[in-house]
């Protein structure tokens, strides 16, 4: 560990600007907080105006760390969590080298051990997930030599490289303002990080001046829940946003939102004050079952930033960045999900009303009361955008209006505003290759959705459209405001499916086509339907699909069939077709190789069959034994099945009860015949009997011949289904067709 004689100040870059960078950063008001838009009149004005965002944000970011006392203080950890901020000091620099080699446009490295320490943090663990690794950090000094490496490197870059407009996700200037808005996230967790320091470790630094308006604890304004009408909520953004945006931005969602009310103000310290009071803490009845497993971890009895100092209900000290203050009762509480979500079911207990986080739709109508987004604004109509205070200030100092006339404060700005929202990705999401691992992680269902963005929030994190989400043990520069509503807003989480072999399977019935063979569940059902119209004089009431695995052809046949049953073995694959059908849509992650993957998602409408899928019911089932409900179908297909049956004897044995006369069996199969799934005396065919090769074919004529007649030639159906992005299975299927007589 370094000694902490060593002041900062010895190894801090200077403050005077490069050469590009337009501001000394003596004050918040000359901060250059906003984040670019992607066109311009001249690619070379547009190239010096992303050149200065880079320095600004440069300048900015190693600014921050000045507020560290010692040189010790970068090795603290603030939270076990977490790194020590001698990780974030250097990880923003590696982004860009990272990031600029992943897509392609350098070949160069600037420190391979620094770039390999400072790469990847631990910013999404459990809050009981302890990271007891030990590193061997660089120096401080180390880390600011790399840094102006770096700094060099990217506006030589910048200079060398030819910019078209608008810039698009294509464009390599994509990646520099992907690392520039990366480096501004960093800028505003690197600063609760260093809120949560001890204070021996912080000291005040320019450019993040605090607000020194704060009332007493009886000056709080009174919170009151005021009206929100009935509308309709579209979110979401085209591939021609204007500006740089992160993957889960883009999209459509539209929610029509029944009327609500939410609270006036934010929730401010004075009042958070009385659930505090009502042992709000100990109280098991408000929290969830991960909110008193935190509780039980953390200890906590109070907010992270309060501190008690007497024994009076008004003896507490808050904690700035750097400072430790007299509590400002009129600031917003700042508080985890977990902790806004007890004191929601507190407040609902105590008034009779149903209390609740907003959803995120809620968020996005309060926010039609502010009109301008901020690339718009000459001022900030809140506080954010560092354009006001490094600190919160009071709930009831920033006003907007909405339609009707009602008054709501803090809309956007002082503090994120926690939702119930977990985050996933908006209709049409898909991932940006250069960095596919921004959003995808957080679609679990375990990360909340904050809006509004806090006094620290610039750059894209200061945006209308910005979606952050954090875990709800999380802490940052967030607080909360309630409802009041009996309508549940439900977001379809929707993650990316995780099992392998499902999402080998989704590939397979929906996704690309490999070696130019056809999808092969589609050409099945399509086979399926010539057959039916050709041999079948029955109508196309009732289908059984056997063995659907993720259902495609199930869907296929429903273009004419009224009824389909498609039941699998595997739960699994039931789950995933299910929730396909019900949903539209379905993401999935498929192996590249080794830990890299490919993220897609597959969509009933882009492929046709959305209005078909309500005529399908999936099932899990044993196709050996199916139970009596599955009878009168016109026409039963049961592709790449009779090989994989433990006793496929019996199926066929007894298929024709459940097709109706004059319907079809149609049947696939490579012909794979394996102990491993088939005992060897229960094949059908593939071995010799009496001294002769009895083929497949021949051994499900001896079996079907009795019921049903074979009436056409069989035919080879070729497939592929991907096992990585080098290594495939390309087999061929025979199909046959058999009528039913008896």
């Amino acid at each position: 560990m370094c000694s902490t004689e060593v002041k900062i100040e010895s190894f801090s870059r200077e403050t005077t600007p490069t050469p590009s960078s337009k501001h000394k950063f003596e004050g918040n008001a000359r901060l250059v907080t906003k984040t670019p838009l992607l066109n311009g009149k001249t690619a070379n004005l547009k190239k010096e105006e992303i050149r200065a965002y880079f320095n600004d944000t440069f300048d900015l970011y190693e600014s921050l760390f000045n507020c560290l006392a010692t040189e010790e203080a970068f090795y603290e950890k603030a939270t076990p969590l977490r790194h020590p901020l001698i990780f974030y000091y250097g990880h923003t620099a590696v982004f860009f080298i990272n990031k600029l080699n992943v897509a392609k446009l350098i070949s160069t490295r600037v420190d391979t051990h620094i770039e390999s320490m400072l790469a990847i943090g631990v910013d999404e663990m459990s809050w009981d997930d302890m990271d007891e690794t030990h590193y061997h950090w660089p120096s401080p000094l180390q880390v600011k030599i790399y840094r102006g490496k770096v700094r060099s490197l990217v506006n030589d870059f910048i200079t060398e490289n030819d910019l078209a407009l608008p810039i698009n996700w294509s464009s390599p200037f994509w990646i520099i303002l992907m690392g520039i808005e990366h480096e501004r996230i960093h800028l505003e967790t690197s600063s609760v990080l260093i809120r949560q320091l001890p204070l021996k470790y912080v000291v005040p630094a320019p450019n993040f001046g605090e607000c020194n308006e704060r009332g007493e604890y009886d000056e709080s304004p009174k919170n009151a829940l005021h009206p929100v009408p009935a509308r309709t909520i579209t979110q979401g953004k085209d591939n021609d946003a204007k500006s740089f945006s992160w993957d889960n931005e883009y999209g459509s969602l539209t929610t029509v939102l029944p009327a609500f009310r939410a609270s006036k103000y934010l929730v401010s310290n004075r009042e958070f004050a009385d659930f505090v009071s009502a042992d709000g803490y100990r109280r098991k009845e408000f929290w969830s079952e991960e909110g008193q497993r935190w509780l039980a971890y953390t200890k906590a009895e109070c907010p992270t930033f309060w501190r008690k100092v007497g024994s009076d209900l008004k003896a507490w000290r808050y904690r700035t960045m750097t400072r430790e203050i007299n509590m400002p009762w009129d600031w917003p509480a700042d508080v985890n999900c977990l902790e806004a979500e007890a004191y929601c079911l507190w407040a609902s207990k105590k008034s009779g009303k149903n209390i609740r986080l907003p959803a995120e739709a809620q968020w996005m109508a309060l926010r039609e009361s502010v009109l301008e987004d901020q690339f718009d604004w000459e001022l900030a109509p809140g506080n954010i955008n560092l354009e006001h205070w490094a600190s919160a200030c009071p709930v009831n100092k920033f006003k907007s209006i909405m339609e009707d006339g009602t008054e709501f404060f803090d809309v956007i700005g002082n503090v994120w505003q926690w939702t119930e929202t977990p985050i996933t990705g908006l209709p049409g999401f898909k991932v940006h290759e250069a960095y596919d691992d921004f959003s995808t992680p957080t679609f679990d269902g375990k990360h909340n959705l904050m809006k509004g963005g806090s006094f620290f929030s610039t750059g894209n994190c200061a945006t209308k459209d910005a979606r952050y989400a954090f875990r709800r043990h999380f802490f940052q520069h967030a607080g909360f405001r309630y409802i009041e509503s009996e309508d549940t807003i439900i977001t379809e989480l929707n993650p990316y499916e995780t099992d392998e072999q499902v999402s080998q399977y989704i590939e397979f019935h929906f996704g690309e086509t490999y070696f130019d063979v056809p999808n092969f569940a589609a050409k099945c059902g399509q086979n399926a339907l010539r057959y039916f119209s050709q041999h079948s004089r029955n109508k196309p009431c009732r289908a059984l699909d056997l063995g659907c695995a993720i259902g495609r052809t199930s869907l296929e046949l429903a273009s004419v069939f009224e009824h389909v049953d498609g039941v699998d073995f595997s739960a699994r694959f039931i789950s995933a077709a299910t929730r396909l059908k019900e949903t539209g849509s379905t993401r999935y992650k498929i192996r590249d190789e080794g830990e890299i993957y490919s993220f897609k998602e597959v969509t009933l409408e882009t492929i046709g069959l959305n209005k078909w899928a309500h005529r399908c019911q999936f099932w899990q089932g044993d196709a050996c034994n199916l139970p009596q409900k599955f009878l009168d179908y016109d026409l039963v297909f049961a592709g790449n099945l009779v090989d994989r049956l433990y006793e496929p004897g019996k199926f066929l044995e007894k298929i024709h009860t459940v097709v109706n006369q004059g319907g079809l069996l149609i049947l696939t199969s490579p012909y794979t015949w394996l102990e491993e799934f088939t005992s060897r005396e229960e094949w059908v065919g593939g071995f010799k009997r009496d001294g002769e090769n009895l083929r497949t074919i021949d051994g499900l004529n001896d079996a079907l011949s009795t019921h049903f007649d074979l009436v056409a030639e069989p035919a080879d159906v070729p497939f592929v289904i991907r096992e990585t992005a080098r290594k495939f299975q390309h087999s061929i299927a025979q199909m046959t067709v058999w009528r039913r007589y008896v």
